[in-house]
């Protein structure tokens, strides 16, 4: 099953809502060109919902630290929504979770955002 991501706008935050797998080869090509995408346009807050992401290897996580430094690295911020309990557990494990903002509902995560 291929990775598929929507994007929509709330309150100057781009959300990027995936679902599938994030795994070598198309699924993190798909997560980088996405996050690209969006800081082409010059938006600089993006909030990766993550709610329908079934699976994520190791090339997946190395996909997801590579956009959060690249968008950092742009002055933005990147923040994670709904992670399933299997991706929570990942991110655990790996000493991840503490390393990106993870919040639980959208409304807060937006709220979070420096404007």
């Amino acid at each position: 099953m291929s990775m598929k991501v929507s994007t929509r706008q709330v309150d100057g935050i781009t959300i990027l809502d995936m679902s599938g797998r994030i795994t070598l080869g198309e699924g993190s090509v798909t997560l980088r060109d996405a996050v690209r995408d969006v800081l082409a346009k010059g938006t600089k807050h993006i909030l990766l919902n993550l709610g329908d992401i079934t699976y994520i290897d190791s090339s997946g996580i190395g996909e997801l630290v590579s956009a959060f430094t690249t968008v950092k690295n742009s002055g933005g911020e990147l923040k994670l929504l709904n992670l399933t309990k299997k991706v929570h557990d990942l991110l655990q494990i790996t000493k991840l979770y503490t390393v990106f903002d993870v919040k639980d509902d959208e409304a807060s995560a937006i709220a979070s955002f420096t404007k």
